[in-house]
């Protein structure tokens, strides 16, 4: 039992009704499904794997949580050929290098053993969840982008809510972080990462969803037009573009349609603001090519 009360979790929710109403408070909006998972990832202090495409609320789900626990929130923006010094920690060998020049006298066991103290470690994200002894969210983000052989660097954290430093030891979590892990689902993830996680799909929201988050998130902008935004957006994704609209695109149209003051969808209208929610040029000729306004 932490000290929190609540099994080994953050305590960050009450039930599945609370985590829906606490992320709406905050300005996400999350199905029962997606909040029961939510809230199961708290309560029993398990890591939270969300995959799905780019641009559906993942890493915004990790902001909204640490915004309702008061939490800090510590990113690991994964990339390709990212490695231990940049994600867990390293040591500052500058400063390593003064201390031994300066320390000559001492002989070299001495010195050894002083450069390897907390006064030379940089922490890198992972391990400055670990260590922190405040409200933390753990954002490990596009996992899938990253190498393979950083997920073996993330087992004992993910297991065991610890890292382990060779010249110093095992650094156990004082207080569990929540860790969001999320993946695009451009190459498969281990199964012995599968395995520590609870595991969330988000998928583009259906309709009436959507238009639900562009209410919440423009609220200016007309409810007619807002519902003919969506159904346009939903027409989008059914074609076999190069990237489909985000739901983040789908109110940064919102928004600018009312930065413009338009009060219709017409054709002229989506012609010219085709760019704030498509991203490439064959798929904007696709898109005005193929789209019917009703």
């Amino acid at each position: 039992m932490t000290e929190n009360g609540n099994g080994d979790g953050t305590g960050f929710f009450t039930s599945v009704a609370d985590t829906v109403d606490r992320l709406a408070a905050v300005g996400y909006l999350a199905s029962t499904a997606v909040a029961t998972t939510v809230y199961l990832a708290d309560r029993l202090g398990k890591p939270l794997l969300v995959e799905g495409p780019a641009g559906v609320g993942k890493t915004e789900l990790a902001k909204a949580v640490a915004r309702i626990g008061a939490a800090r929130l510590v990113r690991l923006q994964c990339y390709e050929g990212i490695d231990e010094a940049r994600a867990l920690y390293e040591w500052n060998h500058a400063k390593q290098l003064l201390r031994i020049t300066a320390g000559r006298d001492e002989g070299w066991d001495a010195a050894r053993t002083d450069i390897f103290g907390e006064e030379f470690l940089l922490t890198r994200p992972l391990l400055t969840a670990i260590r922190g002894d405040e409200p933390t969210v753990l954002l490990i983000d596009e996992l899938d982008k990253a190498d393979v052989e950083v997920e073996a660097l993330l087992l004992e954290l993910l297991s065991d809510f610890q890292v382990t430093v060779p010249e110093l030891g095992t650094i156990t979590a004082s207080r569990r972080p929540f860790v969001l892990l999320t993946s695009n689902a451009t190459r498969e993830l281990s199964e012995a990462l599968r395995r520590r996680c609870l595991f969330l799909h988000l998928d583009y929201p259906d309709a009436e969803l959507e238009h639900r988050i562009v209410r919440l998130q423009v609220p200016g902008l007309d409810e007619t037009l807002a519902a003919s935004l969506v159904r346009v957006v939903g027409a989008l994704r059914a074609m076999e573009l190069r990237k489909a609209p985000s739901v983040a695109e789908t109110v940064d149209w919102a928004r600018t349609l009312l930065a413009l003051g338009a009060d219709t969808l017409d054709d002229a209208v989506v012609r010219d603001t085709l760019g704030v929610i498509l991203k490439h040029q064959d798929d904007v000729r696709k898109a005005a090519r193929k789209l019917t306004l009703a």
